[in-house]
């Protein structure tokens, strides 16, 4: 085996009386993908396609876990930061850390106090290609508490986001809206319909309606948009939603708009029976907490408004989802009180059994008949959806990327506790997330297709210490790699001619576990396989500055140019990350 010079990772044999290795529990499982993220509280989803990828935000439940100290319940007041994910095949997500919202709107004006920031739930998100620029255009609106809806504007679906207003968008002044201590100003649900118009919905809440008149409380709204999508057109019309609650998103489907909402729980039968006479549908009454759809044709007339059925199946609490097509296939987006990670992270003793309410994103798909603009019942699991598509282990994957993990924190998130010094996350997601580990930590990828096999491993990382490749958590190991640098670096290890075999194929798991180390922060890794000349393939960044060469025996090379075989390249990539790589010079 060649062995790679002037590079800090080797391979270390593994005894085989070893002391077994404690490992992070796992609190969601290897054999589900409910929810889509193991160790960060979310909730309120929304999503775009965009560029192959689907795009998920959310309300960041667990700023105000740490903020509580990781128990009581969540009382949301400390919530001022929304978190994104993405995906292109459903099960491995990448974490973006979070939109620091109450730093972009830190210069709203206060006065009246309505109109100012306050905190930021429920996000709704859509994009577009402007028509004027050509430029794709982003926009993010998110309730501030009850008193109304602020909006954020970005050139892509992780920012930078910033805010083009001074103020709410939608408030208790704005035309047709709520006014104070009436309903709520809040949930916002956005959609760009076919003729490139935006319209939002929101509303919700007041006990005092729902006990009025229960059936029909009044307390949803739509509004158009400007054609800048940052300002209402004209004044907010009434949404006749039966039982509406909140938790409004909007789609439009086969040239309907179509309205989702969740139902509050107080029921009369005889009035439902009496609605669906005077209405002409057969729709059964929802039950409490469930996630109901209207249709309409002509969103400014209440009376266009049809009530369709409900879809989505009631959660302890209140529910909040988003129906999204991505890839040609319908998917119901929600969020979960606490059944799936919460609870089992309270019976390990990981958390507080005070700690209540905080929430995790799933995912279950939906089928959609867009010719009628018809949604069928939607089956909630643990199992969550089918992955799509195989990972690609020979291009780059980002260590935030992750089907499961265990004992991972991120270095960027720590902008969610009070009195940091350090967050590189400013008011961003960040695109350049590390996933900070420890011994026993381990991230863990699905359906990874190997192909015909890899024979070099490489993991961009600093601090020191050891990590394990394995296609099982506690065994089936590939390749072990030691590191250790001040910086990010490129770490790269051949992997072993007795351990080809076990990486050829579709891999159902791959697990990265520290065997040892603290403060080990990864950045990304990747596989690359043996070409037929039997040369290593050439990696695709482009360096571009600080090339260093040297030849296998590690002399120095003055000009590669005039050396014909193998050499070994150290450079700055356009990242600036310090990297190592073969080239072959002909």
């Amino acid at each position: 085996m060649k062995h790679f010079l002037l590079i800090t990772t080797v391979m270390m044999a593994v005894c085989s009386n070893m002391k077994a290795q404690t490992l992070a529990t796992d609190y969601k499982g290897n054999s589900n993908n409910n929810p889509i993220s193991a160790n960060i509280f979310c909730a309120d989803p929304t999503a775009l396609e965009y560029n192959g990828r689907l795009y998920v935000y959310g309300t960041n439940d667990s700023q105000s876990f740490i903020a509580c100290g990781k128990k009581g319940g969540n009382n949301y007041d400390h919530i001022k930061s929304i978190v994104v994910f993405s995906t292109d095949d459903m099960v491995n997500w990448t974490f973006h850390g979070t939109i620091d919202t109450k730093k972009i709107c830190s210069g709203w004006v206060t006065n009246p106090w309505w109109h100012g920031y306050g905190v930021s739930w429920a996000p709704s998100v859509t994009w577009r290609t402007n028509p004027d620029t050509g430029e794709d255009e982003f926009f993010l609106y998110f309730c501030n508490s009850s008193h109304g809806v602020g909006v954020l504007k970005a050139s892509s679906p992780i920012g930078p986001w910033k805010s083009p207003n001074k103020e709410l968008m939608i408030t208790y002044d704005t035309s047709g809206a709520f006014p104070m201590g009436t309903s709520a100003n809040f949930d916002p649900g956005v959609v760009i319909d076919d003729n490139g118009i935006g319209w939002i919905a929101f509303g919700g809440l007041n006990d005092k309606e729902i006990e009025k008149n229960p059936l029909l409380p009044d307390n949803a709204r739509i509004v158009k948009l400007k054609p800048s999508m940052t300002e209402v057109d004209g004044s907010a019309v009434r949404i006749p939603a039966p039982y509406h609650f909140e938790a409004n998103e909007l789609n439009f489907i086969g040239g309907k708009y179509v309205f989702t909402y969740c139902s509050h729980w107080s029921r009369n039968q005889a009035e439902w029976n009496a609605y669906k006479s005077e209405h002409n549908i057969t729709a059964s009454m929802p039950g409490g907490g469930w996630m109901c759809y209207m249709v309409s044709d002509n969103p400014l007339d209440p009376d266009s408004w049809v009530y369709k059925d409900f879809y989505g199946p009631g959660v302890a609490g209140n529910n909040h989802s988003h129906l999204q097509k991505f890839k040609g296939r319908y998917y119901h987006i929600y969020h979960d009180h606490g059944d799936i990670l919460l609870n089992v992270m309270k019976k390990a003793g990981a958390v507080d059994a005070r700690a209540g309410d905080y929430r995790s994103i799933c995912v279950n798909e939906a089928k959609v008949n867009e010719s009628t603009a018809t949604i069928n019942r939607v089956t909630l699991s643990h199992e969550g959806v089918t992955q799509i598509k195989n990972l690609d282990p020979y291009e780059w994957q980002e260590a935030e990327t992750m089907a499961s993990c265990g004992g991972v924190e991120y270095e960027d998130f720590t902008n969610v506790k009070k009195n940091t010094e350090i967050s590189s996350l400013g008011n961003d997601a960040s695109q350049n997330m590390q996933v900070k580990m420890k011994t026993g930590s381990w991230i863990s990828v699905r359906k990874v297709n190997f192909g015909t096999g890899a024979n070099r491993f490489t993991l961009r990382a600093k601090g020191t210490g050891t990590m394990d490749i394995r296609t099982s958590v506690n065994k089936g190991t590939i390749v072990t790699i030691e590191f250790s640098s001040n910086e990010l670096e490129d770490h790269i290890i051949e992997i072993p001619a007795d351990k080809l075999e076990k990486i050829k194929g579709v891999k159902n798991n791959l697990f990265f576990v520290v065997t040892a180390g603290e403060n080990v922060y990864v950045d990304a890794w990747k596989f690359s396989k043996e070409q037929s000349s039997g040369i290593l393939e050439v990696e695709n960044s482009t360096p571009v500055n600080n090339i260093v060469r040297y030849d296998l025996s590690g002399r120095r090379l003055s000009d590669a140019c005039q050396y014909r075989g193998i050499v070994i390249e150290q450079y700055t990539d356009n990242n600036g990350v310090r990297c190592t790589r073969k080239k072959l010079y002909r």
